[in-house]
């Protein structure tokens, strides 16, 4: 019998299909599309303190391999997804693995310690990383020190398993996964967005509101799985891995490199119904290349 199951640190997964965090919404904006109870883990969209308005439009530009994004961090914040999407989930064994972000430290411990307190929340994603804001985000990258301090305020009040999403944009990513793992989480989230822009030649503005957004999509996979190889060959530690990953052949390259689980993006723009079809995918082949554990292919890659 197939076994798909992952575990990632502490947190157990039925199969290692995650739909990342920004492109699945917050509850059940997909349920015409999937069945929820099928997939290893659903990312949501990242929850502030407050809530935040995200930047001006246009917000979303798609590009030759991908799109760019620039919503901004958009939500209502953590009091409303308290009250009006984790009932939701209540419905559903599948893990849920709520996003946050924030623009001090100490709000982070905020975050941490008000989604502590909901058991149906099952680990948290520490989004230090986003290129849209102008406040937290990828600036918390920047200075040495500062993601340590956050994955330890946030360990100080969160319980349960704690990823933490970056991005090579601003600093050496071996150093500061490192740093990280110092802080005490339980795992790593990449690759985030690359920030990017598009043009418009006619009238020589910005395609974007934001001027720059977070580029995704297929091309971003080689950056992806060189930062994730990069990454695996440098640490002993779970990663929720993702970039352009589109189809079945896509997640086993990441597989195979060494991810733990894969996120799924860009993806469900364009097909809605992309994680059951990996999921379907990867049994059928592991059926025929006689695979019964998906440990098996992780981390096979010859060099």
């Amino acid at each position: 019998m197939l076994d798909l199951s992952v575990k990632l640190g502490r947190l157990k997964l039925k199969n290692p299909i995650v739909v990342a965090s920004g492109t699945f919404g917050s509850s059940n904006e997909y349920i015409d599309f999937v069945d929820f109870n099928s997939l290893g883990a659903v990312l949501t969209k990242s929850v502030t303190l407050h809530a935040c308005e995200g930047n001006k439009p246009p917000r979303i530009w798609e590009t030759a391999s991908g799109m760019l994004n620039a919503i901004g961090l958009e939500n209502k914040g953590v009091k409303h997804f308290i009250k009006n999407n984790i009932p939701f989930f209540k419905e559903y064994k599948t893990k849920l693995i709520v996003s946050i972000a924030g623009s001090t430290i100490n709000e982070y411990g905020k975050l941490a310690d008000i989604l502590d307190k909901e058991s149906r929340v099952d680990a948290l994603e520490i989004n230090i990383s986003c290129p849209n804001v102008k406040k937290g985000g990828i600036a918390f990258i920047k200075d040495s020190g500062q993601s340590r301090k956050i994955v330890e305020v946030v360990r100080k009040y969160f319980k349960r398993p704690i990823f933490v999403k970056v991005s090579p944009e601003a600093r050496d990513i071996i150093d500061l996964v490192g740093e990280i793992i110092q802080g005490g989480c339980d795992g790593i989230s990449l690759i985030n967005t690359i920030k990017g822009m598009a043009v418009d030649v006619r009238t020589r503005r910005p395609q974007l509101g934001n001027i720059t957004g977070g580029l995704s999509g297929p091309a971003i996979k080689p950056i992806a799985l060189r930062y994730l190889f990069e990454v695996k060959e440098a640490f002993n530690i779970p990663v929720i891995a993702g970039g352009g990953i589109m189809n079945l052949d896509d997640a086993l390259e990441f597989f195979i490199v060494g991810a733990d689980a894969i996120s799924l993006g860009t993806a469900n723009f364009v097909n809605p119904c992309v994680s059951i079809e990996i999921i379907e995918g990867l049994r059928e082949y592991f059926k025929k290349e006689n695979i019964s554990n998906i440990k098996e292919i992780i981390r096979t890659l010859n060099v």
